[in-house]
Parts: structure tokens; C-alpha cells; sequence
């Protein structure tokens, strides 16, 4: 399969072409020539270059056993430039490990640089991730921040199965990060696993809204949002009645919290308890 490249006249680029890393190279000065004719400004075309190969390099290196396509496609939105990655693999796996090749996605990366990035699983299979740029490297970030939770890393993903192994990732990699130790971080990826328990039908729109904002040696985790007390009944869900305990015990701090778009989990977790 070789690639294969198709525009029109609304700017709209489609590139299909094998999933292999030399290939993240076209990809990216394809891109970078499209923001340009868009006027992008230079720093922001750098931004664009780095989220374009950490979307691109993570189907490369996860989403085959051996070789499949690679599906990318940009256009022009809102003094944006919106980038479409794709793939057709068996999807998003959980991992405990708090090592960065953990996270597969450079979430972290990804969301510093971007206005906005969405992650899907479409039902044909595999995983889509949804990018916007800003064409001035000034207007960053316009994601809706989860109440409580000060700015930091926001991410919207597609609500349901993709929740769990995303938060885990995310949540494993701020724990390293802060230096918590084996325990600890365990304790951060049990209560990351269990907030993020909700089916579809939990959430009050089909995206879920996760924020994570770090402070000295601890972060602060928002998920949401779910419908009216769905935050009470994940409370509950958390309970461990053949020990008398609940799962919130591992928490530094844990609240629910509601707002015009629903009920928020809000969670702080120090690196000592």
C-alpha cells in the first residue's frame, strides 16, 4: 500500500498511507504545508509538527501487530487547523506501568499544544484522535474546565470504554512524575480505575471531561459529567462491604460536585498518606 494523498477546494487534506515511521515524516511537512497556505504562525506550526507525530508514531508503534493504515485528515476550523488520526487496531489496552511509553498517545503532550483533542472509538474499530491547533500559537486551550479543578491537563474522550485505560495512563504518569512510591502509585491507579467504572449510560453527555491539575507533590482529578447523582452512586460502587472499607479511603480527598452540565468526581491524591 502506498500512500495516498486527495484535497478539494475547502482546504480538507486526506492522506492514507502504511502505518511505518518514515511515513510520520510525510505526514508532518503534508501538514505543515497546509498551515502555512492557512497562515498559521510559526510557533504554532511547531506545536502542530509535535502533536501531528506523537498522534502518527503511536499508531505506528500500537496499534498493529503488523502493518495497517494510517488514515489522517485536516482541515481548516473556527482559526483552528483540525487534524483527524486514525486507525483500525484492537484499540486501547490498560497498563499500570507509570513509564511515559505507557501512555502510548503523549496525551500529556498532545493537550499542552492543542486547542482541543477528543479521542473515539469509531464503530468500524480502532481509535481516532480529534486534534485542533491553533493558528496563533497565542490562543491555546479553550476546553471548558471541570468545576474545582484549576487549569491544567483537559481532555474530552469519547464516554465509555476508552475512559478507563486513558485515566490510568494519565493518572500512572502524573504519580511518576510526583515521585510516589510503588504503594502509592497503585493506590492512584485503583482509584483511577474505580471512578472511571461508569457505563454510557452514567454520563449526562456522550463525552466525558477529565482535568488534572498538579500541585507539590500531589494532583487533583476531575471526571464528568454524569447525570444527576451518578456521582453518589459511584460513591457507593466505591464501598467494599465484605471488609467494611471503601476505596474513597485511599483518596487524600474526594468530592462530588454539580454544576449546569451535571455531577463532577473530584479527587486529590497526595504522594504520602
Amino acid at each position: 500500500m502506498g500512500a495516498r494523498v486527495r484535497s478539494d477546494d475547502f482546504g480538507v487534506i486526506e492522506l492514507v498511507l502504511p502505518a511505518k515511521s518514515e511515513n510520520v515524516a510525510i505526514v508532518r511537512h503534508t501538514l505543515a504545508g497546509l498551515a502555512a497556505a492557512c497562515e498559521m504562525d510559526a510557533d504554532a506550526i511547531a506545536d502542530l509538527r509535535t502533536v501531528v507525530t506523537e498522534a502518527c508514531m503511536n499508531v505506528v508503534v500500537h496499534a498493529y501487530g503488523d502493518e495497517g493504515p494510517l488514515e489522517v485528515r485536516a482541515w481548516p476550523e473556527d482559526g483552528s487547523l483540525a487534524v483527524a488520526v486514525r486507525d483500525y487496531g484492537p484499540g486501547i489496552r490498560p497498563r499500570a506501568e507509570p513509564e511515559r511509553e505507557s501512555l502510548r498517545l503523549g496525551l500529556a503532550l498532545i493537550a499542552a499544544l492543542s486547542s482541543s483533542v477528543e479521542l473515539s472509538s469509531p464503530p468500524e474499530g480502532g481509535t481516532r484522535v480529534l486534534m485542533k491547533v491553533a493558528l496563533s500559537s497565542g490562543e491555546r486551550s479553550d476546553l471548558a474546565e471541570a468545576p474545582g479543578t484549576p487549569a491544567g491537563m483537559q481532555v474530552r474522550v469519547s464516554a465509555g470504554e476508552l475512559v478507563g485505560p486513558i485515566l490510568s495512563r494519565v493518572v500512572g504518569m502524573y504519580a511518576a512524575r510526583a515521585d510516589f512510591s510503588v504503594d502509592r502509585l497503585s493506590d492512584a491507579i485503583l482509584l483511577s480505575d474505580a471512578i472511571s467504572s461508569q457505563q454510557l449510560e452514567d454520563y449526562a453527555e456522550r463525552v466525558a471531561r477529565i482535568a488534572i491539575a498538579e500541585d507539590d507533590g500531589s494532583f487533583t482529578v476531575s471526571l464528568g459529567p454524569l447525570r444527576e447523582g451518578g456521582g453518589e452512586r459511584l460513591m457507593e460502587r466505591m464501598r467494599i462491604p465484605e471488609i467494611g472499607a471503601s476505596l474513597e479511603g485511599l483518596a487524600s480527598e474526594i468530592a462530588v460536585e454539580s454544576d449546569g452540565d451535571g455531577d463532577f468526581v473530584r479527587l486529590r491524591i497526595d504522594r504520602d498518606e
